[in-house]
């Protein structure tokens, strides 16, 4: 019998990690949300190009989401995302708007535990 392919359950995926990154965000400016909203971040960021690039090994897929988030974080120290932020909100979820070298770690820590999750998925069942 033919496994489903991955893009079915990496979208799902995408559809979750959002909603709890919503949610987070929405919880307020606690001192744990902050990274947990940067942690999902980098869990969608994982998801998306595991979607686009299925067949690609997973530490590829989770080199090049560091590199994307890294990328990303490091374009705020130009104050580009900052400005496209205020010119339309919804731009400062994708960029954010100020450097933050904490940021780095969680973004570490959230493609780590995507790949984790990833690689255990992919298993075969006992």
């Amino acid at each position: 019998m033919r496994r489903p392919g991955r893009r079915p359950a990496l979208a799902a995926a995408a559809v979750l990690t959002v909603a709890l990154g919503l949610g987070v965000r929405g919880l307020g400016e606690g001192a744990w949300t902050g990274p947990a909203g940067d942690a999902l971040y980098a869990v969608l960021v994982y998801v998306l190009v595991a979607f686009v690039l299925p067949r690609r090994p997973r530490a590829f897929v989770a080199l090049l989401a560091v590199g994307v988030c890294a990328g990303i974080e490091l374009f705020q120290l130009t104050g580009l995302p900052a400005e496209l932020g205020r010119a339309w909100p919804p731009a400062r979820l994708v960029l954010g708007t100020t450097f933050g070298l904490a940021d780095l770690a969680a973004y570490a820590v959230g493609v780590a535990a995507a790949w984790t999750a990833d690689s255990a998925a992919a298993r075969p069942a006992p």
